[in-house]
């Protein structure tokens, strides 16, 4: 691969240099925050070589290389002035969603420290391993010399989240860290166990400090970096130019590291406390719950880039708890299905260019990366990602059951099972092994099942195919079967739809309808097949047997039903133009939630070629997907 022409590339697709305001990478992944999310060319950078992927999500405008990604980086720095830090001379307003902030700063604080956590991780898996076949004992120095290696990266997590908060939140990184070593200094250390030894309690100015120690916590430092970028400004207006030197970090680290020990220290550690026995409560009610859900479900949070916001819980558990049986186990199982479903595909297809990636991309899926597969083969074939979602939950649903624990984190997949070595035993790795084997074997069954080329070779006789043909439409008599819009508004293509089902066709193809009034219509003479307790939704199926669902808004099943109402029932026959839902337009906007309106084919697989409309105004009856057979 020539990585210099490569990120040329990438650089004139996203924009520009003008149009970067930073640039990261994860371990797959180019993260850009652009100034415009609107001028990258996305068709022409999905089809650029090297590039197996792209998704707007989370705040960041994200392609997706694979293991090169670190080579395709470096060429970009060197070849452009772009900012690895976010650091922009004119600010500009944010407008994303809470949420795209949110998951922007988890993503931004975590990537960087990973390395240092899973070398961490992996040391003490090394360990634990070497104990339990008697190589050293717990009283050795060798021991104790690899273990305190190992914990220096997990005792000292707060100072290296203060270094990547500080970057994420515009704050000063020495300062930064100087908070973390406050919190972690050996005299507060001391004085908080003569604390709870003796009960005394521990005063700045007559201000309460908790007994509490920071060692291994991820969310006081976060809360403090995040206060931190509030007072130093306000430390910089109000000192003096003259002695503006020392002042401003003077009034900052006195500030930041009084409310820290004071107030967002002991907020944080209750939120982390929170969070740990919460999950202790869910375990000692139904442990194979979350499990299963993360199994099942990552697969999408991978394709929308919102999977890291999983991560800071799985940290926080091995923090708090000295294990996590919740989230590394069921990525486990989601990561080695995708390789799975990729290699199954690899092994059925007749295409030599999708054997060849399928393969490829299935093995590094195993190894616990699994952007390639998931972009260059599952989601762009789809019933393998339904088989890697099927193993997903099995797998996961089995580690749930056994409470398997996770000591050390790193890139879920086989390379890293050596981090459910624990406890000084072997139980949990060997049940790690299982659940990744039985995710493997059914996903890989399912995807054999599942999985067809989408153009078959055409070896068979003329007239034979001609009749296979005639005999499909006739079936479902589909061809120029014409769908009409179902609102009055505006159309769009899917990929304007801030939800990864849609935008990435997980759920079939279609078009999106920004409505100007609240009324649903009937865009197909059918049957009514299935309504919601939400109201927010309806599928139809039409004579013909396309599959519809119509979504009204994104994420609008919040409303409980609040604001809609149906003009309809389940199994009542429908024509074109017949009234199916009212809903009420202005007042759901005003809860925030987005109204653009998907309009799918469920079972796109199945029809044939779905033609689309143009983006532009649309009215109620006039015609905006055409089904050719």
């Amino acid at each position: 691969m020539n990585y210099k022409e490569l990120a040329n590339k990438i650089i004139d697709q996203v924009g520009g240099e003008k149009n970067v305001k930073s640039l990261t990478h994860c371990a797959t992944r180019l993260r850009f925050n652009l100034k415009d999310d609107q001028k990258p060319n996305e068709e022409t950078l999905k089809k650029t070589p090297g590039v197996m992927g792209v998704v707007n999500k989370g705040g960041q405008y994200q392609v997706i290389i694979g293991s090169d990604v670190g080579s395709v980086y470096k060429e970009i720095i060197n070849q452009t002035n772009i900012s690895s830090d976010g650091e922009d001379e004119k600010a500009e307003e944010d407008k994303r969603s809470t949420f795209s902030k949110v998951i922007d700063t988890i993503t931004g604080i975590f990537t960087p420290i990973l390395p240092a956590i899973t070398a961490a991780g992996m040391l003490k898996a090394v360990l634990s391993l070497l104990v339990v076949f008697n190589v050293v004992t717990p009283d050795s120095q060798n021991y104790q010399i690899v273990d305190f290696m190992a914990d220096a990266a997990f005792y000292f997590l707060p100072i290296l989240l203060a270094v990547s908060s500080a970057q994420k939140f515009k704050a000063n990184m020495f300062l930064a860290m100087m908070v973390g070593g406050i919190l972690l200094h050996p005299t507060f250390v001391a004085m908080v166990t003569a604390a709870k030894e003796t009960g005394d309690a521990i005063q700045l100015f007559g201000l309460p400090i908790s007994a509490v120690s920071y060692s291994s916590s991820v969310i006081p430092i976060i809360l403090s970096v995040w206060f931190m970028s509030y007072v130093e400004p306000i430390a910089d207006r109000i000192s003096p130019k003259a002695i503006k030197f020392f002042s401003k970090p003077l009034i900052t680290i006195f500030v930041v590291g009084t409310v820290s020990l004071v107030v967002l220290g002991p907020i944080g550690y209750l939120i982390s406390d929170a969070i740990s026995n919460g999950i202790t409560a869910l375990e000692s009610v139904s442990p194979w719950i979350v499990p299963l859900l993360v199994g099942t479900f990552t697969p999408l949070l991978v394709a929308t880039g919102t999977h890291y916001g999983l991560v800071p819980i799985g940290i926080n558990n091995r923090m708090t708890l000295g294990y996590d049986t919740v989230i590394y186990p069921g990525m486990l199982a989601s990561n080695v299905s995708q390789g799975a479903a990729a290699i199954g595909v690899g092994i059925k297809s007749k295409d030599s260019t999708v054997k060849q990636l399928a393969y490829s991309a299935g093995l590094t899926g195993l190894f616990g990366i699994t952007e390639p597969a998931l972009y260059g083969v599952n989601l762009r074939f789809k019933t393998p990602l339904y088989a890697a979602m099927i193993g997903g939950a099995v797998g996961g649903l089995f580690m749930g059951i056994l409470r398997v624990r996770n000591f050390s984190g790193g890139s879920p997949g086989l390379l890293t099972l050596p981090s459910y070595i624990g406890d000084d035993t072997l139980s949990f790795f060997y049940f790690a092994c299982i659940g990744a084997v039985i995710s493997i074997v059914v996903t890989f069954i399912a995807t054999l099942f599942l999985y067809k080329d989408p153009v078959s070779e055409d070896t068979s006789d003329p007239s034979e195919t001609e009749e296979l043909s005639t005999n499909s439409q006739s079936d479902l008599n589909i061809s120029g079967a014409t769908i009409v819009s179902p609102l009055e508004g505006t159309l769009h293509n899917l990929k304007q739809v801030d939800d990864g089902m849609f935008s990435e066709e997980i759920l079939g193809q279609g078009v999106a309808i920004e409505p100007s009034e609240g009324i649903v219509h009937s865009p197909v003479n059918g049957t009514v097949s299935a309504i919601f307790d939400s109201k927010h939704a309806i599928g139809i199926t039409s004579e013909e047997g396309i599959e519809l669902l119509i979504h009204v808004g994104i994420d609008t099943v919040q409303l409980n039903g609040e604001g809609y109402e149906y003009s309809i029932e389940k199994d009542q026959k429908v024509q074109i133009g017949d009234k199916l839902i009212q809903f009420d337009l202005a007042g759901i906007k005003s809860k925030g939630f987005k109204m653009i309106t998907p309009v799918v084919i469920t079972n796109s697989a199945e029809v044939g070629d779905i033609l689309t409309t143009n983006d532009g105004p649309i009215k109620i009856g006039e015609d905006i997907i055409k089904v050719m057979k």
